[in-house]
């Protein structure tokens, strides 16, 4: 017995987001059945043993008899001429054309299907190869791959432990098979062999219920019955690692804590149930739900919104969809965060509100996919059209108006205030910027940095251009002025070549153990600062050959080094509560901000705003510092210091104890200043309005321990609209890629261990690559627009814990652990009393293996 017409009128049902299009109703209960759709087809079990095919274009259902005893499993073939379909129930296998069963039922005659199979038992999943010449039936704990043509079993797979409910062919692999069952496990079989390739661990409490394969991505993605999901690479060389596991719960009330507070769709005429349950706060009565995984399906999510100009973040991501017996979410596989969430008790009109089957078609039609579900409870099943595009709209409202003109930006685009703080010292050294556009400064006058009226405007007149960093002019600039020349031979870094991931040198710092607490390249790639944890701070040049200069004074462990962008002055801050300004060419510091001045330990410290000032982060406020260096001596008063140095002002995080990071570009004229708190927090500051401008909370599950910015360099280009990108990390919650314009997580990386150290990160001068350190004594790669690792670098002996790229030229270097233990390098002890007790002792220095330019698809063959 069937509805007619589509069922949604009026009530809380919106009809732009999901329309009931067809009720059917049986004698018996569907659920927990495996249903199937395909293009505009949707098949499913009908009163227990008929076969009911419903075509969406024709609206008319096709009902094929031959079974028995009830269809518990259905599958369409992957291909459309012929469309194959499977049914199964205990007593047979059957495969179905669906063009010949059409012809004779308009011939008048009875249609029927070949028998593949007979007496396998409870079958609970049937799926056809990619070619649609054999079955994999998943019966009781085996699976049984069966010839799609005539009745005869190819192979039998047995080793699980308990009913196998899900099994999937990778497409990519000649012979691979991947099956879950309810002994909680999954594994990869050869089924032309019928060997078992690989077998997990035992995953979770609780049964495994659905499986996916990821082709793009080369993953696999299975959910068990309560609401959890793991993803692990099927990456030849990762060894089916865990790329993420997500807690659906957590996640949905996260999102319905982000709608509610942003205020989206929390509107008038909503009933009080749907507020609370919004609110994530369950109205007196409701019982809570568990979130069983019935489905996972690819969602067309960028198919939908490609033609929105709004929507650049969307490209290159995969989406797919969660079917759950409450409703249908979709994930972003790139950031493993929820997009949108359509729960069937929101819509009065639709017939079924807790589903005990689902299938989803995987392609969408103008914006909208069908979606089949039967009920758990009653003898019903409908066909819903979902309108995908109306759904995201609705609940993302707010990431679909992020492209507009007042989206942050990290290139300063507007002329200084008359109020802000960076104005009150600069406008009597500058000239009175323009109206225009702010650009970005390509080059500086070579000279030591004062203050004096003769310094020309620096780049506020000039429009952003693609050029912002032009080498050739660079080296023109300072060439002709015989000032700091460029050894490098190239002039332009390679956007194209392959990371760095061949050692080309090793060295040790020290003659006996001591951590290197922070690293980071001068502008030119020429020097290489490190700060130690014996209170000095090494200049090395790029090439690891000579120490050029060493620093001593302070008084404990380095915290942070950071050059200026003319190269000549290096910042350092100490645990000792100072901060020290070094002349490269001087053994003595040019500027020395005392214990007086801070009442904590100075965390960070850097140059900012080309060289005018000097960012700080003490406590739980961060401090704006304009300074004049000089290192002229006067012989009768040799120890007064000649520099000077003013707080401009004071801007405090809110809700936090301590800042636990602090970054901002200093290569162009920028106003944003990145903070992460100890409250595991992020906060965006405007230094020309002398704000805080927005607050991304719970940005990582712990405190963030490094914010690294796509600064890029002198010596690459980049799009204007690649320097908003940012990443985050923290211990044990991978690394998280930002786009400051929307102010979302774009995507995830995960791979690396960085559980015991806070591992450091870094971002390419192309900006196509990141480096991590990682608890296993290895470094990782990972490609910018790809999740899972290009590279692991191995070869040390302890945890890595900082890593920085050269600036000019593809190498990065990575301070390892330890060195041999011998007479001269001894292993190394752990450090006491330091607040990150991590040992290294050496650098590694690494250089490409392949070519310096290469094609995109060569690169992806050479990843290891």
């Amino acid at each position: 017995m069937e509805s007619d017409g589509d069922r949604c009128s009026g009530g809380s049902c919106n009809p732009d987001v999901v329309r009931e299009k067809r009720l059917f109703k049986s004698r018996l209960s569907e659920s927990l059945v495996q249903l199937a759709c395909s293009h505009h087809y949707c098949a499913f079990p009908l009163n227990r043993n008929e076969l009911c095919i419903w075509n969406t274009a024709t609206a008319q259902p096709l009902r094929l008899s031959g079974h028995h005893y009830s269809i518990s499993a259905l599958s369409f073939g992957s291909k459309i001429n012929p469309l194959l379909v499977c049914s199964a129930s205990r007593e047979r296998v059957i495969v179905w054309n669906l063009d010949e069963c059409t012809r004779k039922v308009q011939e008048g005659l009875t249609p029927r299907g070949i028998v593949i199979g007979t007496l396998l038992g409870m079958v609970l999943h049937v799926r056809f190869n990619p070619d649609d010449q054999q079955v994999a039936v998943c019966a009781g704990n085996q699976i049984y791959m069966l010839s799609a043509k005539n009745e005869a079993i190819l192979a039998e797979l047995d080793g699980h432990l308990a009913p196998v409910t899900a099994a999937e062919f990778c497409t990519w692999e000649k012979s691979m098979l991947i099956s879950v069952s309810e002994d909680r496990t999954f594994k990869v079989w050869d089924y032309s062999t019928g060997q078992l390739i690989y077998q997990s661990g035992v995953l979770t409490a609780f049964p495994l219920l659905s499986l996916l394969i990821d082709e793009e991505n080369k993953q696999i993605i299975t959910g068990c019955a309560e609401g959890q999901l793991w993803i692990f690479s099927l990456i030849s060389d990762h060894n089916y690692r865990c790329v993420a596991h997500i807690n659906l719960k957590k996640k949905q009330e996260k999102f319905y804590n982000k709608v509610w507070k942003s205020g989206q769709e929390i509107g008038e005429g909503q009933n009080t149930s749907k507020v609370c349950k919004t609110n994530n706060m369950r109205p007196e009565g409701s019982v809570e739900t568990s979130l069983p995984v019935l489905l996972i399906e690819h969602c067309d999510f960028l198919v939908c919104f490609h033609n929105e100009e709004n929507i650049s973040s969307a490209l290159n991501t995969s989406y797919f969809w969660i079917g759950s017996s409450t409703g249908l979410l979709i994930i972003n596989l790139a950031n493993f965060e929820l997009e949108a969430f359509l729960s069937y008790k929101d819509y009065s009109d639709l017939s079924i509100w807790f589903a005990g089957s689902c299938a989803l078609t995987r392609k969408a039609v103008n914006g909208k996919v069908l979606c089949l579900i039967t009920s758990m409870f009653e003898d019903m099943i409908a066909v819903l059209e979902v309108n995908l595009t109306a759904l995201v709209r609705t609940q993302q409202r707010d990431f679909l108006l992020c492209g507009n003109e007042d989206s942050l930006s990290v290139i300063a685009r507007y002329s200084l205030l008359t109020n802000s703080p960076l104005c009150k010292v600069l406008k009597k050294n500058m000239k009175e910027p323009s109206n225009k556009t702010l650009g970005v400064k390509s080059t500086v006058k070579d000279q030591p940095l004062v203050f004096h009226n003769k310094i020309k405007s620096s780049g506020y007149t000039a429009a952003p251009q693609m050029t912002m960093f032009s080498p050739n002019n660079l080296k023109k600039k300072e060439m002709s002025k015989g000032k700091t020349r460029c050894k490098r031979k190239n002039k332009e870094y390679p956007l194209e070549s392959s990371p760095p991931i061949k050692c080309e040198k090793e060295i040790f710092v020290t003659c006996k153990p001591t951590p290197i607490r922070c690293i980071q390249y001068s502008g030119d790639g020429e020097m290489l600062a490190c700060g130690l944890a014996d209170k000095t701070v090494l200049i090395l040049n790029s090439s690891l050959t000579d120490t050029c200069n060493v620093f001593s004074g302070h008084d404990g462990a380095v915290n942070s080094v950071g050059w200026s962008h003319d190269k000549k002055w290096l910042v350092s801050a100490s645990e000792d509560r100072t901060l020290r300004v070094w002349s490269v060419c001087n053994n003595e510091p040019a500027l020395i901000l005392g214990k007086e001045k801070f009442h904590k330990t100075v965390r960070f410290a850097q140059f900012y705003f080309i060289d005018s000032f000097i960012l700080l982060c003490c406590g739980a406020e961060f401090h704006l510092l304009s300074f004049h260096l000089d290192t002229t001596k006067d012989d009768l008063k040799r120890y007064k210091q000649r520099s000077l140095c003013k707080l401009v002002q004071k801007f405090p995080m809110a809700s936090t104890m301590e800042i636990t990071s602090l970054s901002a570009v200093n290569d162009f004229y920028s106003y944003i200043v990145l903070t992460a708190g100890s409250n595991r927090a992020l906060e965006v500051f405007d230094l020309n309005a002398g704000c805080s401008i927005a607050v991304i909370p719970e940005v990582h599950a712990r405190s963030v321990h490094q914010i690294c910015q796509n600064k890029g360099s002198s010596f690459s280009t980049q799009q204007p609209e690649a320097y908003n990108l940012f990443m985050t990390t923290a211990a044990g919650d991978g690394i998280k890629l930002w786009d400051l314009r929307t102010l979302r997580c774009e995507r995830r990386f995960e791979g690396h261990s960085s559980h015991c150290y806070p591992c450091g990160i870094a971002v390419s001068p192309c900006g196509r690559f990141i480096a991590s350190g990682s608890d296993d004594k290895c470094a990782y790669i990972y490609e910018m627009r790809s999740s899972t690792f290009l590279h692991k670098l191995g070869g040390h002996k302890e945890s890595v814990i900082n890593v920085t790229f050269s600036p000019s030229s593809p190498q990065f270097f990575r301070p390892v652990s330890a060195g041999p233990a011998d007479d001269t390098h001894p292993s190394p002890v752990p450090t006491q009393g330091s607040p990150c007790r991590f040992l290294l002792q050496g650098l590694h220095l690494l250089c490409p293996v392949l070519p310096a330019v290469v094609q995109e698809d060569q690169l992806c063959q050479s990843t290891g």
